[in-house]
């Protein structure tokens, strides 16, 4: 049940049809992974814990930078040197002192990933590298857990959320981890400090969706944002039969490993 504050703090959703009261102890009771508390970490479980969701679980081992501070705003230039999650888990409870904040001080990695990911009924991204996006979209495949994934740089974006045996996985779009280089980071090529806003805010947005049921998610559809040019873009993409984790022949096995 709702108490008196919650209903007062979410009167703006609960007058929604596709909400209610249902809708929002749903919320309440509803677990959220975040991996990554940075720059699509931060708006997304920002606006998680906004909108009531009971308990958000932070991974991350990183500690807050100068440079972060640009886009990264669950951290303050007083955090500088703590670790995020910590930092995090204070301005969440700030805003919202109901939430349940599960830190996990750790990298996402081969011996650890399915175990983290089966605690929770939703998964998102944030991550800002190739090898840790292609061992979180295997294990929430092996794990039948839904993942919203993004990823940023300059002033584009791109997002989808992957629904296990419902539509592609990561792999079907981007069936090979880039050659390492190929690809450049933030710090190489740059990243303007409102991208990550708008990607995460998305990001959460689907969360909430997948949580209530409600609307279509990017299921088979790819969001594509080019803030310079103005525009979005929306690409179909469907499951490919080829691919090795959900395809008709998988040879993955465990995350990041592959069966003989």
């Amino acid at each position: 049940m709702l108490s008196k504050e919650e209903k007062e703090r979410y009167a703006r959703q609960l007058i929604l049809e596709e909400v209610g009261e249902e809708g929002q102890e749903k919320l309440k009771e509803a677990r959220v992974l975040m991996v990554g508390a940075g720059g699509l970490g931060s708006p997304c479980t920002f606006y998680l814990a906004a909108v009531g969701v009971g308990t958000i679980g932070i991974v991350d081992s990183d500690v807050v930078e100068l440079s972060n501070l640009q886009r990264q705003i669950l951290h303050q230039t007083e955090s500088l040197g703590e670790l995020k999650v910590d930092s995090a888990e204070k301005t969440l409870q700030a805003l919202n002192p109901e939430l349940t904040i599960e830190k996990h001080k750790i990298r996402l990695d081969q011996n650890n990933a399915r175990e983290i990911v089966s605690r929770y009924d939703v998964i998102i991204n944030g991550v800002d590298n190739f090898p840790t996006r292609y061992l979180l979209n295997d294990a929430c495949y092996m794990e039948k857990k839904p993942l919203v994934e993004g990823g940023v740089l300059r002033f584009d974006g791109l997002l989808m959320t992957i629904l296990p045996d419902e539509g592609p996985c990561y792999r079907c779009i981007f069936p090979e981890i880039p050659a390492e280089g190929s690809v450049p980071s933030t710090s190489e090529a740059g990243l303007l400090g409102t991208i990550p806003g708008i990607c995460g805010t998305i990001q959460a947005t689907e969360a909430v969706k997948v949580i209530l049921k409600i609307g279509e998610t990017f299921t088979g559809r790819v969001l594509a944002f080019h803030a310079l040019k103005g525009h979005f873009d929306v690409m179909e993409w469907p499951q490919e039969k080829s691919c090795p984790l959900c395809g008709e022949n998988p040879t993955i096995q465990v995350p990041g490993e592959k069966g003989s």
